[in-house]
């Protein structure tokens, strides 16, 4: 029932993959239909009814992204960066520039803004299709727990108040003006300086986007008994002085201990409820008091929550000595 929905995934990595390696004769609707072995119009029809965009608009605003973090982070010629990312000329290039993020590649270098990239589709999400991720963990890895100190650091993002989970939070922030998921997400990735960027196309998370619970008395009573209120957003060093987006908010968060709960890489679309249930089963049972901590739950403290199934899940949660 999925099949197309997993091959217009693998379609999608696949462009990253060459976008980066700079290999345009591979980023042909022609090749790619070939290689799939579906005609032109077929292959750019699924492309559409999956994706929700056109194949060419889908691939100029990536290699657009791809151009505008390269104008931010390095002193690169513009017109060299213009041609390795497939643009004719440095004038077309600039047009197509202006026309998505409202501003020239060299008005941008000068004041790089934060503006709404192209993030990578998930067409294939085993969240969003309802299916997957309901099969027993594989790998025998248990959750490792530690004790950290994280320095000073700003947390950029939005908040909700009532959402309860990931999906409910952006189906909660989508009736919000300019708080949709591409939006929010789109205008992150475009922040040079994430604490916790990898440098990932292939997931928001690898481009330092997480999920956070921020301890707020009118936030809605979680699980663990404390209010919380769901956000999104990345962290940042305590000096950053970038623009902050009007539909988003920055908050200092001190110096503080934390407790990590972690797992390593698994199978999202097999393993993601075995490795669920595995992690939370840690937290509910860690003795605190045994190694002279307990939860923190100061208004204020921030939990962090990480899933990348590339690298690990991951839960960071506020504790102070006892």
């Amino acid at each position: 029932m999925y099949e197309w929905h997993r091959t217009i995934q693998r379609v999608i990595e696949e462009i990253d993959i060459c976008i980066k390696e700079h290999n345009d004769e591979v980023l042909t609707l022609k090749r790619l239909a070939d290689k799939l072995n579906y005609s032109e119009y077929y292959f750019s029809v699924k492309f559409r009814e999956i994706s929700g965009m056109k194949f060419r608009d889908y691939l100029r605003y990536r290699r657009l992204a791809f151009a505008l973090k390269r104008i931010r982070d390095t002193d690169d010629r513009i017109l060299d960066i213009s041609l390795d990312y497939g643009f004719s000329s440095n004038e077309a290039f600039s047009r197509a520039f202006k026309n998505a993020y409202g501003i020239t590649p060299s008005e941008y270098r000068k004041d790089p803004k934060p503006v709404v990239l192209r993030t990578v589709i998930k067409p294939f999400d085993c969240y969003l299709l309802g299916i997957g991720g309901t099969g027993m963990a594989k790998s025998d890895e248990s959750v490792k727990t530690y004790f950290v100190t994280i320095p000073a650091h700003k947390f950029l993002h939005i908040r909700n108040y009532e959402s309860v989970g990931y999906w409910d939070f952006w189906q909660k922030q989508s009736l919000i003006p300019e708080q949709d998921c591409e939006t929010i997400c789109g205008l992150l990735d475009s922040i040079k300086g994430k604490l916790d960027d990898m440098g990932g196309a292939e997931s928001n998370s690898g481009s330092g986007q997480i999920m956070a619970f921020i301890n707020e008395p009118t936030g809605r009573i979680c699980s663990w008994g404390i209010p919380l209120a769901e956000a999104y957003g990345v962290r940042l060093p305590i000096d950053y002085n970038g623009e902050i987006p009007p539909q988003m908010q920055m908050m200092d968060v001190p110096e503080g201990e934390y407790i990590v709960f972690e797992h390593g890489p698994f199978d999202l679309e097999k393993e993601n409820q075995a490795v669920e249930e595995k992690i939370e089963k840690a937290m509910r049972e860690f003795d605190y008091s045994s190694n002279g901590y307990c939860l923190d739950t100061t208004p204020g403290r921030v939990f962090y929550f990480y899933h990348d199934c590339a690298r690990f899940w991951k839960y960071v949660r506020p504790v102070r000595r006892v």
